[in-house]
């Protein structure tokens, strides 16, 4: 019976924007993969690790989400619920038994244990993203940009909220980080667990009138996310969340009170449908006949624009054409889906490189804290994802520009951020992870709709979670071989095990291949966006056809 209950609501408008608000939190804790620069210096340390090494343990984290196509075959077969069960438990595995060894309370386990940890603790982020993102792009079919521009914003902020919580709390202690990055994804993900559920698809009449409304209700949700983005980043420079105390405990509660804002979004939307339903209740029946009157125009000229999102007929063994539903083997046989995937290795797999190595780089350029890195990277991670998203679908509603567009302008300023980082000037680390940030996010946020917008929703799980296998792919280039290796070619052994390298030269050349690796990637979207310029102008038409519909039935 209360299965049923939670499922009615996700079917109600409320309840979906209840499950997104939820999916938001999920997300507030799955950026935990890219803090691996806040312990990373602990285990090597502890480890006696080279620098080789340690990326490897790098690599190994990102090799979990490689395993993220087991969550792409589940998202189709089991409910949301069980994709968040898998992600927790192994974050709470993975994360722990790293926490046990930094912490001392074991003995450092043999290298291969620990690749296995991280292997762990690195898939348990794909089978939470695949849950929320897979529902909640189901469930706002008509607004996949927005969505996945909050969602992975609010990604951009994980590493940061966990960052910063730890250093008001704990000063930094890595024992008492991995013990939130095991437990909070674990507690979020139980909340989830009960509310985020897929609904119902809703007809094209509806989904043009709701349009307008949902509009605002993400324009809302986004003005909060800047609101906690800026209190953080407002943190981090004037190092209000580390004074200790009073301070620091006021900043944390301040900081959960942004966090839990969203959910008046949704709670704003149940009470206006509860005064909808009592006025309804009350109105004659000649009102409820003119309102169906008026509602007529709207379903005619939203059928006319969902001609433009439905399957054309094909004749048998035809294969569909871009922004139609693809298997899986017609995705992987597209020239289309090759181009994305391989400027998404270039964009994704540098920056990888640089959250993976910030703790290094950041010794080499003579800082001894590296937390306001990570953290920059973080936060401008998310201005990069939430603004790309809305953007990009701003500009295929007014002018039908192809979201592969900003992929290619992320490109070309990452390739900037890494030439500054070349330069070695003093701030260049500061402005380097503030591109790099950004521009990571705006791949990321874009990348994930256009998935779905050329190849469908239907296997949309697992086709985002074959996209994503550039994370590992792009770790063990970037990361592992080329920084790792031209690194420790640098550096000097110290006493003890291990090396260290100190100088703007320890990585100057991983940056000038790495701006060229960005080049090649803006000339693949350049490519794919022409290619895609057909598909982009159906969805302009659709969504103005759309708009007329509602703008008519006003009228």
């Amino acid at each position: 019976m209360v299965a049923a209950a939670l499922d009615a609501m996700a079917g109600t408008r409320w309840g979906r924007w209840l499950g997104l608000v939820t999916a938001v939190w999920v997300q507030c804790i799955s950026g935990n993969n890219y803090a691996f620069s806040n312990y990373s210096h602990a285990l090597k340390t502890l480890m006696g690790l080279t620098q080789l090494q340690l990326n490897g343990l790098s690599v190994a984290k990102d090799v979990g989400k490689a395993f993220g196509l087991l969550a792409g075959l589940a998202s189709d077969r089991v409910p949301t619920w069980l994709l968040l069960a898998i992600g927790s438990l192994e974050g709470l595995l993975g994360y722990g038994a790293q926490w046990m060894v930094v912490s001392r309370t074991v003995a450092p386990l043999p290298y291969w244990q620990m690749c296995v940890f991280l292997c762990l603790g690195g898939n348990s982020t794909t089978w939470m993203n695949t849950a929320v993102l897979v529902t909640c792009i189901r469930n706002f079919r008509r607004s996949r940009g927005p969505v996945s521009g909050l969602l992975k914003g609010y990604v951009g902020l994980s590493t940061a909220i966990f960052t910063d919580t730890c250093s008001a709390l704990f000063a930094d202690d890595p024992a008492s980080f991995l013990v939130m990055l095991a437990i909070v994804p674990a507690a979020v993900c139980a909340l989830a667990m009960v509310f985020l559920r897929e609904g119902p698809a809703g007809g094209a009449a509806a989904a043009a009138a709701d349009d307008e409304d949902d509009g605002r209700c993400f324009a809302a949700i986004n003005s909060l996310a800047v609101a906690i983005a800026l209190y953080l980043l407002a943190a981090d420079l004037t190092g209000l969340g580390g004074g200790g105390g009073v301070v620091s405990a006021v900043f944390i509660a301040v900081l959960l009170v942004l966090l839990a804002s969203p959910a008046t979004v949704p709670a704003l939307l149940a009470w206006k449908s509860w005064v909808k339903t009592r006025k309804a209740a009350n109105a004659d029946l000649e009102e409820a006949d003119s309102l169906a009157a008026a509602a007529v125009p709207l379903l005619l000229a939203a059928k006319a624009a969902g001609r433009t999102e439905e399957e054309e007929a094909r004749a048998p063994g035809e294969r569909p054409r871009l922004g139609e539903e693809h298997t899986i083997a017609q995705a992987l046989t597209s020239l289309d889906f090759w181009l994305m995937f391989a400027s998404f290795l270039m964009g994704v797999g540098t920056g990888l490189a640089v959250m993976n190595n910030l703790g290094q780089m950041g010794v080499a350029m003579g800082y001894v804290d590296v937390s306001l890195f990570v953290s920059m990277t973080s936060i401008w991670g998310f201005f990069g994802r939430i603004a790309s998203g809305t953007i990009s679908e701003h500009f295929i509603k007014t002018r039908a520009i192809p979201r592969p567009l900003w992929n290619a302008a992320s490109q070309v300023l990452m390739a900037v951020g890494y030439i500054v980082m070349a330069l070695a000037m003093p701030g260049s680390l500061f402005i380097g992870s503030v591109v790099v940030g950004m521009c990571y996010g705006v791949r990321l946020a874009v990348t994930v709709p256009t998935a779905s917008e050329l190849f469908g929703l239907k296997y949309y799980g697992l086709i985002y979670n074959i996209l994503i296998l550039n994370l590992p792919l792009g770790s063990f280039l970037f990361s592992g071989l080329l920084a790792g290796l031209l690194y420790d070619a640098e550096a000097t052994a110290v006493p003890g095990g291990g090396n260290t390298c100190v100088g703007a030269h320890c990585y100057r050349l991983v940056f000038l291949i790495m701006a060229l690796a960005c080049v090649v990637g803006f000339g693949l979207d350049v490519l794919l966006c022409v290619r895609t310029k057909r598909v982009y102008a159906k969805i302009h038409e659709s969504k103005r056809l759309s708009r007329s519909a509602v703008a008519q039935r006003v009228g």
